[in-house]
């Protein structure tokens, strides 16, 4: 018996309120112990599932009861349609006098005539009308059927009928079955029509849109959507069915044509839904009647109201890219049928059209910058070759490539300007800028941005274009104003301008994108367009400028301040006058040092999305690149875009800025023109400490770069020597893959690049300036400044013993010495051969102290150690040997003037060379003979490399273009290679008088140039000696400027063209190779960035010395004595010392000049004064013989002074010495 028993059979409610589990299942030892909490959460969920199902049960007999509510409505509905159905199909079987149901008779034996029965009233039809759109549906075809009757009987009743059909009793019923046609057109890609339905239905909606305009003009996006649907789907798959193209064009017109409140949105919905369908110039004749019989007027219009309308003018959103290069195209086309054909048409745009191109162009500006130049022909033989990839850029449809590059017409772009007015000079007559010239200046730099290819002709038919100074049109040649002064009036007149110029603090919110933000959104937007309209004129000012700048030599430049003749060249009527030049420099300066000092600062919330990842490039191709995207977003480039303008960043801002400001200086520095210290900035030259504040940023800038990978500067020089030892692949079957992996590093080098440059403007705004814009630092200090980074550089690499000898110390006695890499023997007979053999291999490691010794040919020491003055000989040695054009290498040449350059033709003359030897041309001993001669140049950029390092003077003069390039090699935006460098006209003068003479005669030829037969090729003439005599042979190679340019004649119009490609391939091109090299070797030893820091003379100056007259003052208090001539306690001179100073002090200062070479091979004294002499000057006694001649010693600076008695005898004996030209042999 159990206890627990009460009588009762049914079991008892168990209540637990412990919230324990008193299963005794689930506490067996080894389970898992639940945790209180645990529970007491599960009991919460177990609730919240019951009120939910609570809630269920609640809501079911409603929900049952909606059912069965909207079945019955349902129900409802369709059997009232059947019984509608049935009357009017009863109705029509009478008046048809038919014995069968009408939708049986339909399909198949009632043919529709070109004399439909008419309606016997209009109350008939308008009885059967509303019977018809009660009850018909798109997706029934027997309605459609049923429509399809009606339409025809109503089409044939309208002829019989009064006026009364557009009252107000029709105009609904008109617009459901209107409503209705169009959505049976719609779906004609799902269920085709027949050609009478499609017909039928276009001549319903023709009629429809004449009678009642305005009502269907609110629905124009669907009516045209059904238009553009017929006109596909015929083109796609129906071709043999096709419909009457006269009736579409009618149903086109009948909505557009009349004219109503609604007119505007009737060509929205014609622009959005119509003008996107591709290929309808295929439907011939189609496409012209409607553009010639459209109203143009409107339809640029409606495209302005429509792009306006946009959420931040995301075209986008409306449409894909595709279907916009569509409506470009037509918008283009339309445009020029309306203006006339041939000679016909207007080229001078109007502004709606420069709005609505601008708008569109700015969006597709990568896709018509990739495609616009890919041909069908290359797609087709991609498609059929082995070298098809599926990542290969799709060519634009012909239509769609032909009328866009319509925009990038020479007569069509030069006449931009002819219908602006003249922005008035005075500051008084107007306070913001013309919208004209802001919407053409953004027409203008979209064209730009969209193609990259034709920037350069497109800014020259900017530059040719000109407005009147009188009026609308320009009539008289002397009314004509040239663009350059059109648009710097028009940038003067901007508020940007005004408030950069007097303050450059004024460019941080200026350049900022969310500096508006704390305004409403409506100011705020309007302040932002504002704000970018100025700026695009600005930055179209600064294009052109610059342009201008590469093509107008000296002459022309200072002319800016005569009088304007109208007779006299272009190019001189466009000069600013010099106050104005000056004006423009003073913007400039504010502007670039704001973006450099406050970089930080204007980029704030920089925006995160940017179009260079990795998928981008390799044009949208998807895989296992998903890693390096996410990795590339911390290393993406600046994306602060200025103005709207696609490509515009602040990036390119920044080179376009600094590149002008850097012309212009030249110019000053070449021919003065502006004000003293005009290009210094006070803000930075009175700051304390600047020197130790630059340095400190420049440790700061070494330790950044440390953390950063660096072996991207190895995978570069890896890909690159790669590509040489392969050849130029890209073109052969089987390569592809090589050059897509190539192009992926290359692309990955270029992010770490970007971002490690990004990071160093941020912390070093001093140095950034010192860099990109030096001229606003003084050039004694910048030299203080280069001495103090050689200096550094010396202690860090040197483990803190920049010394010579205390390094020599700690090297020889530390385990992992490398020092014997740093000695060498070499012959006084072959020094450049020598030292290229032993010293090539080093590298960088040329840095440290080197330790020569000379030998003769039998291999004799020369006595002496190298404490210093040998290595100088050495050094001075390799430079005379290496650059004498005399020598044989022909690596470097002269110009007329005696300055060197690299030898243009080096690498032709070293092939050419190798094929008289019998080397095949690729081989691998070929490509290693290309390799050496390269090398040889890149010795050579180390050598010149050492000396400035080392401080030590050589008498070598280059030429002003070559030492140009070391001057912009270190800018921002550059790597170690020229890039940065812009080839002008002026240039050629140090290169080729002759041929800059030419092009400035061909510049200012009054007459048709075509008289020269010239074309876009030129003739490089190649010297070589024969392989088995010294007789010197030349041949010539004709090159081409540009793709096909020996056909492409030299005209008035293109001239300028040519003329900055000539100096563009004489400066850049064809030494590429071998300046790069050197170039390369020069930055191996000094850092680019620190020769960015001077122009082209001062680099010279820092190569050679001073070139103003010697100090002898200076000189004597920096002079050191040994000897009988060694300063005693009484701290006075040796008798003959004071003699040899009286003696230097009244030599005219050539003859001084040709004391200092006697003594120290350079006629130059050091920058920062004698003190900087490296070894110093020094005297020392060589006995007392009155006959000996005062010999020297180069390496160590050292005159051997005899003691002479008189002053006429030292006087004498010396100025014989230095006019005889030797040194030791006159001991």
């Amino acid at each position: 018996m159990f206890t627990s028993f009460t009588g009762s059979a049914r079991p008892r409610r168990q209540v637990n309120l412990s919230g324990r589990n008193t299963n005794p299942f689930a506490t067996t030892p080894g389970s898992r112990q639940i945790n209180p909490s645990q529970l007491s959460q599960n009991a919460l969920v177990h609730a919240q599932q019951e009120r939910v199902l609570r809630q269920q049960e609640r809501a079911r007999p409603p929900a049952a009861t909606r059912i069965q509510r909207t079945w019955r409505g349902h129900r409802g509905r369709k059997e009232a349609r059947g019984r509608w159905r049935r009357e009017w199909d009863e109705v029509e079987e009478r008046n048809l006098g038919l014995n069968t149901a009408v939708v049986d008779v339909l399909p198949s034996k009632f043919q529709f005539s070109s004399n439909p029965i008419p309606y016997e009233s209009e109350a008939a039809c308008l009885g059967q009308l509303r019977l018809l759109i009660q009850f018909a549906s798109p997706r029934s075809s027997d309605d459609v059927l049923r429509l399809h009757l009606f339409v025809n009987r109503y089409l044939g009743s309208l002829p019989y009928f009064s006026a009364a059909v557009a009252a107000d009793i029709w105009i609904y019923p008109l617009l459901r079955l209107a409503k209705i046609s169009i959505a049976i057109l719609k779906q004609t890609e799902v269920v085709p029509l027949s050609s009478s339905i499609t017909n039928d239905l276009l001549s319903l909606l023709s009629t429809l849109s004449a009678a009642i305009p305005k009502q269907i003009s609110s629905y124009s996006q669907s009516y045209f959507n059904a238009l553009a649907e017929v006109s596909w789907s015929t083109k796609s798959q129906r071709s043999a069915q096709a419909f009457d193209q006269r009736l579409l064009e009618m149903a086109i017109l009948g909505l557009v044509q009349p004219i109503t409140s609604r007119t505007i949105t009737a060509y929205e919905g014609f622009i959005s839904e119509f003008l996107v369908t591709p290929n309808l110039s295929t439907l011939e004749g189609t496409l012209d009647r409607i553009a010639a019989n459209i109203n143009y007027k409107l339809l640029a219009s409606a495209m302005n109201d429509l792009l306006r309308s946009l959420p931040d003018h995301n075209l986008l959103s409306l449409k894909s890219r595709d279907e916009l290069l569509w409506l470009l195209a037509y918008f283009i086309y339309f445009r020029y049928v309306a203006h006339g054909r041939g000679h016909q048409v207007s080229k001078v745009p109007d502004a709606h059209y420069v709005n609505a191109v601008s708008t569109l162009i700015s969006h597709l500006a990568d896709d018509i910058g990739s495609r616009v130049d890919v041909s069908a022909e290359s797609r087709s033989t991609n498609a059929g070759g082995s070298t098809f990839s599926p990542n290969s850029v799709l060519p634009l449809p012909d239509f769609v490539r032909d009328n866009i590059l319509t925009l990038v017409d020479q007569e069509n772009v030069s006449s931009l300007l002819a219908h602006l007015e003249v922005v008035p000079t005075s500051a008084e007559e107007t306070s913001s800028t013309p919208s004209e010239a802001s919407a053409l200046a953004s027409y203008a730099l979209t064209l730009l941005r969209s193609f990259p290819r034709r920037a350069d002709e497109i800014r020259m038919w900017l530059y040719l274009g000109s407005t009147s100074r009188n009026s609308v049109e320009a009539g008289k040649p002397e009314d004509r104003l040239p663009a350059i002064k059109y648009f710097y009036e028009a940038a003067r007149r901007t508020s940007v301008y005004r408030l950069i110029r007097g303050n450059p603090n004024e460019a941080v919110s200026l350049l900022r994108s969310d500096s508006v933000k704390q305004q409403s959104r409506q100011a705020a937007s309007q302040v932002a367009e504002s704000m970018a309209q100025q700026w695009r004129v600005i930055l179209l000012f600064l294009e052109l400028y610059t342009f201008v700048l590469k093509v107008m030599d000296d002459e022309e430049f200072l002319s800016g301040s005569s009088p304007s003749n109208y007779t006299q060249s272009w190019t001189r009527q466009s000069a600013l006058p010099l106050e104005q030049v000056q004006d423009l420099t003073v913007f400039l300066k504010n502007l670039g040092f704001s973006m450099y000092w406050n970089a930080s600062e204007i980029a704030g919330n920089e925006p995160s999305e940017t179009k260079n990842t990795i998928a981008d490039y390799f044009s949208g191709n998807s895989g296992p690149t998903s890693e390096i995207q996410q990795n590339s977003l911390s290393m993406r480039p600046d994306t602060i875009v200025i103005a709207g303008v696609p490509g515009m960043t602040m990036t390119y801002m920044k080179g376009m800025v600094t590149g002008l400001l850097r012309m212009v200086y030249e110019r000053d520095s070449r021919r003065k023109f502006l004000p003293q210290d005009h290009w210094l900035m006070a803000k930075l030259s009175e700051m304390d400490r600047f020197i130790s504040a630059v340095v400190a940023e420049e440790e700061h800038r070494h330790e950044i770069q440390e953390s950063y990978d660096t072996e991207a500067d190895e995978a570069e020089n890896v890909i690159d020597e790669e590509e040489m030892n392969d050849g130029y692949t890209e073109n052969l079957v089987g390569t592809h893959r090589t050059q897509q992996v190539r192009n992926f590093e290359r692309l990955k080098i270029q992010q770490r690049k970007t971002s490690r440059r990004k990071h160093l403007e941020s912390v070093a705004p001093r140095f950034e300036i010192l860099q990109n814009m030096p001229f606003f630092i003084p050039f004694s200090l910048r030299v203080q400044i280069f001495r103090e980074f050689v200096t550094l550089d010396q202690a860090r690499r040197r483990g803190g013993n920049p010394d010579a000898d205390s390094w020599r110390f700690a090297m020889m006695n530390s385990s992992n010495s490398n020092i014997g890499k740093h000695r060498a023997k070499v012959r006084r007979d072959s020094i450049f051969d020598d030292a290229y053999e032993q010293f090539y291999e080093l590298g960088e490691g040329l840095k440290e102290p080197i330790q020569i010794r000379f030998v003769d040919k039998f291999d004799t020491v020369e006595e002496g150690i190298d404490g210093g003055g040998v290595t100088k000989e050495f050094l001075t040695s390799v430079t005379n040997e290496a650059f004498s054009p005399d020598n044989g290498l022909n690596l470097f040449i002269e110009n007329d003037q005696h300055l060197l350059y690299p030898n243009p033709s080096a690498i032709d003359e070293r092939k050419d060379f190798l094929s008289q030897a019998g080397l095949k041309d690729g081989s691998a001993e070929w490509r290693s003979q290309i390799r050496d001669l390269l090398r040889r140049y890149e010795f050579l950029g180390r050598i010149i490399g050492k000396c400035l390092y080392e401080g030590i003077l050589v008498d070598i003069h280059f030429a002003g273009f070559f030492l140009l390039k070391w001057a912009l090699t270190g800018g921002s935006g550059s790597a170690t290679k020229e890039s940065s460098y812009r080839a002008n006209i002026n240039d050629l003068r140090d290169l080729d008088e002759g041929l800059y003479q030419g092009l400035l005669q061909l510049k200012n030829y009054p007459g048709n140039v075509e008289d020269f037969a010239l074309n876009f090729a030129v003739t490089d003439t190649i010297s070589h000696h024969s392989k088995d005599s010294t007789q010197l042979n030349q041949r010539t190679v004709t090159r081409e400027l540009r793709p096909s340019g020996s056909e492409i004649s030299v005209t008035n119009q293109n001239r300028l063209v040519y003329i900055s490609y000539v100096a563009r391939h004489r400066l850049q091109i064809q030494p590429h190779e071998q300046t790069s090299a050197f170039l390369r070797g020069l930055g191996t030893i000094i850092s680019p960035t620190w020769l960015s820091m001077f122009n082209q003379t001062e680099l010279q100056t820092l190569v050679g010395g001073d070139s103003s007259e010697i100090d002898v003052s200076d000189l004597r208090q920096n002079t050191l004595y040994g000897g009988l001539y060694t300063i005693g306690d009484d701290n006075e001179e040796h008798p003959s010392v004071k003699l040899f100073w009286q003696a230097v002090q009244s030599f005219s200062d050539v003859d001084r000049r040709k004391l200092l070479k006697f003594v120290t091979s350079t006629p130059r004294a050091p920058l920062l004064g004698f003190a900087q002499l490296n070894p110093r000057f020094s005297i020392r006694d060589s006995g007392h013989d009155q006959t000996r001649l005062p010999s020297t010693s180069t390496c160590v600076n050292l005159l051997k002074l005899p003691v002479y008695e008189s002053m006429e005898t030292l006087r004498d004996r010396l100025l014989y010495s230095i006019n005889a030209g030797a040194g030791f042999n006159l001991s």
